[in-house]
């Protein structure tokens, strides 16, 4: 038995009676498809084969056994391509194929079980062998999902290799010991001093004038030390975002768990929801379950900032003279359901932050990279004066889509910023810089004029976690604060009392 083996049984229909096609007529088609037909393209000793071939009044009783180099189903349509001209020599047309069985069997090492997966009624794993039993139909084989599913498998085992270490990490730099002037969670102390304030949502606060102000003092930095003197103009990106844009991006691979999902209504009609505000009007209960059954998924809120901005530039070509190109936005919030991770103001469900983006050759993509880790270093040494430290990290999703090498070779990866919270003495990763390669050009189909390799970068500077990092350190008085800091931010406002 070969590592890969495919079985397909399956029942092909015919417009008339077969009964009178000869014997001898189907032994040599048989014979004929085996020799080359359902070996083309594989290698000697190689391909699928008919193991099976009977006929019953307009059916056809149909077996195919294949290694991975001509797998069945491709064989069956190569098959029913050319049964079609052999019955059309008899007058007789193929309606259909009906599959009956379909299996999967290969040599599988993994220590773990898997449990489900897409149009797979059955797994059986054990002696070192994995046999799956498809649920599939003719429109099936022909979308390839069989094929699909071993490349999902392909990618549960590299995922499982880097399971527990979901990234590679190599220090860059670290920067000297700072005195710290705090050793409460910031979250806390400016709950008690009426800075902020849980909302009514999950993950969710409430900025008071104070807080507000220091976020805007963070945008007014980057502002002064690195958008103005790299270039960098605004824009204003959807925080609403289609399936069709996180197919495009990659993320529909695996966002599932952690997205905010938008729902539209399927008609507003106002009768159609009638019954449901009856029932409010009845019970000042929200009847969930009804409006579940009259709205439809659309997509979901924002969870990575760049990839809806890819519809700006999608399917278009550009001249090369007006690279590199650079842009942010700040217009709104972004969404993850952080399930279990909860906590103060660096790990929310709803978060702000300043999303970077900017694109253009290899070369350049890389270069300006460097230059926005030297802002970065000059923002958190000269102004901010925290202790944090810097470290290069190949994510496990670029080792899935191959880019491990370029990351090795620090092309493809990303830049983590981590700085330490003295009242639990943990790291938090606060900043990033990223070098995407061609992933969202390719995804979104942006190309240059010249034909060179579109490249693009991404950093999204979070306002909470820069908040929470600077004042875990610094603490919530002024006066502990590092001068060039407190001039920026200028006198915090006292706003609200309560009584």
């Amino acid at each position: 038995m070969t590592d890969m083996e495919f079985q397909l049984s399956a029942i092909i229909k015919c417009s008339g009676s077969l009964t009178g096609i000869s014997s001898q007529e189907q032994t040599d088609f048989v014979q004929s498809c085996n020799a080359s037909l359902l070996k083309k393209g594989a290698p000697s000793g190689g391909g699928a084969e008919i193991v099976r071939w009977n006929i019953a009044g307009e059916k056809i009783e149909l077996g195919l056994v294949s290694d991975r180099y001509v797998r069945v189903h491709d064989a069956l349509l190569r098959l029913k391509n050319e049964l079609a001209k052999f019955l059309g020599k008899h007058r007789i047309g193929l309606r259909g194929a009906e599959i009956e069985d379909y299996q999967i069997l290969m040599d599988w090492d993994e220590d773990w079980q898997l449990k489900k997966l897409p149009f797979v009624k059955q797994i059986n794993q054990e002696g070192g062998r994995l046999k799956l039993s498809l649920d599939v139909d003719e429109f099936a084989l022909a979308n390839r999902i069989p094929d699909r599913i071993i490349k999902l498998l392909e990618d549960k085992k590299e995922a499982a290799k880097w399971k527990g270490k979901s990234e590679h990490w190599e220090l860059l730099f670290e920067s000297e010991k700072k005195p710290y002037y705090f050793d409460k969670d910031p979250t806390e102390e400016m709950a008690k001093r009426g800075w902020i304030r849980h909302a009514a949502g999950r993950g969710q606060f409430i900025y008071g004038p104070q807080i507000t102000k220091i976020f805007r003092a963070f945008e007014r930095i980057l502002f002064e030390e690195i958008f103005t003197p790299l270039g960098y103009e605004e824009m204003i990106f959807p925080k609403f975002v289609t399936w069709d844009v996180w197919k495009r991006s990659g993320h529909a691979k695996g966002i599932y768990p952690e997205a905010y999902y938008v729902c539209t209504p399927k008609t507003r009609d106002p009768e159609y929801w009638e019954e449901v505000m009856d029932y409010y009007k009845v019970t000042n209960e929200v009847p969930l379950d009804m409006i579940m059954e009259r709205i439809e998924n659309v997509g979901g809120m924002c969870y990575a900032q760049c990839p809806p901005s890819w519809v700006f530039w999608q399917g278009k070509t550009m001249p090369d003279d007006i690279l590199p190109i650079k842009v942010f936005d700040r217009s709104g919030t972004s969404h993850r359901y952080e399930s279990g991770g909860l906590h103060g103001i660096e790990r929310l469900d709803e978060f702000h932050r300043v999303e970077i983006v900017w694109m253009g050759t290899k070369e350049q993509v890389i270069e300006h990279s460097k230059q926005l880790q030297a802002k970065y270093r000059l923002i958190f040494e000269a102004i901010l004066d925290i202790e944090w430290r810097e470290a290069w990290v190949t994510p496990w999703f670029m080792a899935q889509e191959g880019k491990a090498g370029l990351s090795e070779l620090k092309e493809v990866g990303t830049t983590d910023y981590e700085a330490v919270l003295p009242y639990s003495g943990k790291l938090l990763e606060f900043q990033n810089v990223s070098v995407n390669g061609n992933k969202y050009p390719k995804g979104f189909s942006v190309k240059l004029q010249s034909g060179t390799e579109l490249w693009s970068g991404c950093s999204g500077v979070g306002l909470e976690r820069w908040a929470a990092v600077f004042l875990a350190q610094k603490g919530l008085d002024q006066d502990k604060w590092p001068v060039k800091f407190r001039d920026v931010v200028g006198e915090l406002p006292e706003v609200f009392r309560f009584l």
